[in-house]
């Protein structure tokens, strides 16, 4: 009889567990970092929609975008380039963003010469991943279109799996110049890291992060999420660095494809 019961409370967990939702996040930082700010985010959108969340933080970029673009989360927090690609292979729809737009940066060490892209040629680049989207496409977009400066052809350059080692490299010599997001500077808990760095470039402004919805999910838990994240409390936006959460759709991201075409980087 203690084995049936086991047996069936087995079953019990493993079917709560394939009816829950499963949310992504696009780990710009350590998994440990993204665990504790969206632990408390999960539990409020949990209580908000009466769904059980399964919060879902990958080890690596790369790791996010193959699970994103086969269709492995309900709901994703994704950088812009990853939703258009998302949108091309699986149909995510975006439904809400940050209302600020999002901007690229490029750090250097505080002691070095190095004040503007002009003095960048001959130096050691270090980038999240390869589609990271402020990070490293609008960063190296713009040394291109601004400067001359094709990072990917002239230029020695490393890939370092998360925001935080960027600074961390920079910081340690291991690159000269990194690109990040303002975001994830600010939230750097390194102070010494951080102190030791200077934004010397900062590029154009664009559509922020979505969250974006998988087609098969039921538009009236799909409407429940996105009510939910536009009503986020004050101090779970804070824990994000933002404000205020805006309505957006597809139709917003079309110059991330505009700027992903002239690139040759949307994939097919």
């Amino acid at each position: 009889m203690k084995k049936i019961m086991l047996y069936l409370l087995i079953i019990q967990m493993a079917t709560l567990n394939l009816l829950a939702i499963t949310l992504g996040v696009v780990p710009q930082q350590s998994p440990f970092r993204l665990m504790k700010v969206w632990s408390p985010i999960v539990e409020y959108l949990e209580n908000e929609t009466g769904e059980k969340i399964t919060l879902k933080i990958e080890r690596s970029i790369e790791k996010f975008e193959k699970t994103l673009y086969s269709g492995g989360y309900d709901v994703a927090y994704m950088n812009p380039y990853h939703y258009v690609v998302a949108h091309n292979k699986q149909g995510y729809l975006a439904q809400v963003r940050a209302k600020k737009n999002l901007v690229g940066i490029l750090v250097a060490n505080k002691n070095s010469d190095l004040s503007s892209p002009f003095n960048f040629k001959n130096k050691t680049f270090l980038f999240p991943a390869p589609n990271a989207f402020a990070a490293t496409l609008l960063t190296k977009y713009e040394l291109l279109k601004n400067f001359n400066l094709n990072v990917d052809k002239d230029e020695k350059f490393l890939y370092v799996n998360s925001h935080d080692s960027v600074y961390k490299g920079v910081a340690r010599g291991i690159g000269e110049v990194g690109g990040g997001i303002e975001r994830t500077l600010n939230n750097l808990q390194d102070k010494q890291t951080k102190d030791s760095l200077l934004v010397v470039y900062k590029t154009q402004a664009y559509p922020s992060h979505p969250f974006a919805f998988h087609p098969s999910m039921k538009d009236e838990v799909k409407n429940k999420f996105t009510q939910s994240l536009l009503r986020m409390p004050t101090n779970l936006l804070q824990a994000l660095s933002m404000k205020e959460m805006i309505k957006t759709d597809n139709a917003e991201y079309e110059i991330i494809r505009d700027m992903a075409k002239e690139l040759l980087m949307q994939e097919d």
